[in-house]
Formats: structure tokens, C-alpha cells, sequence
């Protein structure tokens, strides 16, 4: 029997652009797969991470060619720790307004951070808040091979 490697690693740079920041998302997903991630926690880091990378190249770094988005990604089989960090001004992510009250409904910002919180088992920006780290802890109730035969 092969055993699946016990963890898995990308520290990379990337352009502020949005292809560069899916090719990596896809790296991630690829690896969460090898590991026997599936289900909905394999989609909750899909949906952190795409938020994560796109804010940070958009928002954080402005689409800007001189900046950079620097990604590390650790896969292990129980847990996921990422961290997205850009070049940008950062933000104040201890006075987010709630995107779910009333008069909010409608806007279409501030609903990512809100997102990746939900989502994740931990996420903590820096204080600029231009980095974020992200902790997925993997379900008990995610089988390797999808069965819950009793």
C-alpha cells in the first residue's frame, strides 16, 4: 500500500493578475484532492481562497503590474494553513460594517471577509491588513472515500 504524502507546500509570487491567481487556486485544489479532501470542506477553501487571491489582487493591490501577491499554501491531511499577503495600503479589518444589516443588503462590497470567516476555521489579517492567514481544519464526518457505512 502507498501512503499519500503527509503534506504539501507552494510559497510562490505571482503577478496582480487574475489568471496567475486561479493557476494557483488550482494547484491548491489539486493537492487538497491527492490528500483526500472532498465534500464541503474542499469547497470552503475553494470559496476562501478565490476571495482571498481575487481581493488581494484587486482590492489590496489594484491590479497594479508592479505589485505582487505573495501565496503559501501548506496541505496536510487533517488541516489547510494559507496565507495571501499583497502589496497594497492593507485595510481596516477590525471596523467591517455587517453586510447583512438592512441598508447593507444591497451593496456589493464588504462581504468577503464576512465570507472567509464563516467559511474558515480561522482567518487573521495583519494589523495593515494587507495578510491574511486562513486555518481550514478538515471535518471528522469527511470520509476519504465518501461512504459512512454503519
Amino acid at each position: 500500500m502507498t501512503s499519500v504524502d503527509s503534506s504539501w507546500t507552494l510559497d510562490k509570487i505571482l503577478p496582480s493578475e487574475l489568471d496567475a491567481g486561479h493557476a494557483v487556486i488550482d494547484q491548491l485544489m489539486a493537492a487538497l484532492e491527492t490528500a483526500g479532501w472532498m465534500g464541503r470542506d474542499l469547497f470552503h477553501v475553494q470559496m476562501a481562497i478565490e476571495e482571498a487571491v481575487v481581493n488581494a489582487i484587486e482590492h489590496g493591490n489594484k491590479r497594479d503590474a508592479s505589485k505582487q501577491v505573495h501565496v503559501i499554501f501548506h496541505v496536510f491531511q487533517d488541516r489547510a494553513e494559507l496565507s495571501i499577503t499583497d502589496q497594497g495600503n492593507g485595510f481596516d479589518h477590525h471596523n467591517i460594517a455587517d453586510p447583512t444589516e438592512e441598508e447593507r443588503l444591497e451593496q456589493p462590497r464588504g462581504r468577503g471577509v464576512m465570507l472567509i470567516r464563516e467559511l474558515m476555521s480561522e482567518a487573521k489579517y495583519n494589523e495593515k491588513g494587507n495578510s491574511l492567514w486562513m486555518l481550514k481544519r478538515r471535518s471528522p464526518d469527511e470520509s476519504e472515500d465518501g461512504s459512512s457505512e454503519g
